[in-house]
């Protein structure tokens, strides 16, 4: 590490570290006055809601845009560097340019690799965190949550093994109950068995499902065989904690815990997978994206220009932009449609980094 790259990095990670400080601040404010009628119905001291939500929102907030403040940052020095031609003197000092954006790819990859830790684990314990307090105090005030779960299906189908299927009506996750209840068995494409109950309930002190007033129907080709009891204790494969479901759920598992969600409920055959694979997938993607725009935000604002760091700025910002629906149109065509998840989450890295080829390519050197 020479003084060159000292030099650039104390740039670089002082002015993106302020950058990200003063959008926190402005995002907290905006976000007080959007929920200050929902903090008064919650009847919380100011402390209170800083530790129950706050802590949880500032990690969030910083994450969703870490990529483009540090694309920002980059152009914003890079440019002011670039007007009082020291990236001139830089260059022509015998400094290659390869050489010159050294210090900035070693900032990229630092930064890299603090979203990437965070991505997997700070931000899903910081969501879990926020998801608690906007279910409880938030979504309960929501007149659109309330017009939205209208009519919704409480239903739940799962594969509980190989060869056995089963359903939930009505189930309710506070009391960890529903029903009514079916299971089925089959053998290759045939019904071996046919189980239902009025109930099941979850049973904390055996920790198992009790099952009540049951219906089994045992079929051997055309010999049915059918026993009733009032109730019993099954041993199935899945917990409460496999039920619970809510829009907060992909965001609040770390990285282990969502690998292991995603096969567990591709084993039992569930749908909407997509979405979850989405998010696993772009836990990985993020931190090359920053990579990527560090680049491509010093080879267009190294080049000493007429209207000075305005100009970069607003190409920054058109370059943002692009990221933003690139990103936005393959995540939806990947959850809405049948565009596979692992392709969807690279696609604005891959577009990307035909970008920063072309533009490192054209760059004065």
């Amino acid at each position: 590490m020479k003084k060159l790259d000292w030099y650039i990095l104390k740039k670089f990670l002082s002015t993106f570290f302020f950058a990200i400080f003063l959008f926190v601040v402005i995002a907290v404010v905006v976000d007080i006055g959007e929920k200050a009628d929902d903090f008064v119905k919650s009847q919380l001291g100011a402390k209170r809601i800083f530790i129950d939500y706050y802590l949880g929102f500032i990690p969030h907030i910083t994450a969703l845009l870490f990529p483009l403040f540090v694309f920002i940052a980059v152009i914003f020095f890079t440019s002011k560097m670039a007007g009082q031609s020291e990236v001139i003197a830089i260059l022509a000092s015998g400094t290659s340019f390869n050489r010159w954006l050294r210090p900035y790819f070693i900032g990229g990859v630092l930064l890299a690799a603090l979203l990437f830790y965070a991505n997997h684990y700070v931000v899903p314990n910081a969501n879990k965190i926020r998801g608690a307090f906007e279910a409880k105090y938030i979504d309960a005030n929501s007149s659109y949550e309330a017009l939205n779960n209208r009519g919704r299906s409480n239903d739940i189908y799962l594969k509980v093994d190989s060869f056995t299927y089963a359903g939930i009506a009505n189930y309710d996750t506070a009391s960890k109950s529903g029903g009514p209840f079916f299971m089925h068995k089959v053998n290759g494409t045939i019904l071996v068995q046919n189980l239902r109950a009025d109930q099941i309930r979850w049973d904390t002190a055996r920790r198992k499902w009790l099952l009540n007033y049951i219906v089994r129907r045992e079929l051997n080709g055309l010999k049915e065989t059918v026993t009733m009891s009032p109730s019993e204790v099954l041993n199935f494969d899945f917990k409460p904690v496999d039920l619970n479901r809510d829009k907060y759920t992909k965001d609040k598992l770390i990285s282990p815990e969502l690998d292991k969600f995603i096969s567990l409920e591709r084993m039992r055959g569930s749908e909407g997978l997509n979405e979850f694979l989405v998010e696993r997938g772009r836990r990985d993607a993020t931190p090359v994206t920053v990579i990527l725009l560090t680049l491509i935000g010093a080879v267009v604002a190294g080049r000493k220009v007429r209207g000075g760091s305005g100009v970069h700025l607003a190409l920054g910002f058109i370059t943002a932009a692009v990221f933003i629906i690139a990103d936005k149109f393959s995540t939806i065509f990947s959850t809405k449609g049948n565009l596979p998840p692992g392709i969807a989450v690279w696609i604005p890295n891959i577009i990307f980094l035909f970008v920063a080829i072309a533009f490192y390519r054209k760059a004065p050197k």
